[in-house]
């Protein structure tokens, strides 16, 4: 279900977006959002990952026994 949310942004951003979506192929500034979203959402995604690589090689990784123990984290 999708919901409604009003933004509020300076023009010059509103002017790139404008932009982004009339010369990339977007059909909306909604669509373009959603895309800048998951983006984000994915570089997140990847950066956790890195930390939790860096901490797994520094010995700081969590042994779990059962699938039980990930209610404890």
């Amino acid at each position: 279900m999708r919901q409604i949310l009003n933004i509020s942004m300076p023009l010059n951003m509103i002017k790139i977006i404008k932009k982004e979506v009339k010369e990339g192929g977007y059909a909306s500034v909604s669509e373009f959002l959603r895309y800048l979203i998951r983006e984000w959402q994915q570089e997140k995604l990847l950066r956790e990952l890195n930390q939790q690589t860096k901490d797994f090689e520094a010995g700081k990784g969590i042994v779990l026994k059962s699938f039980k123990d990930l209610d404890n984290l």
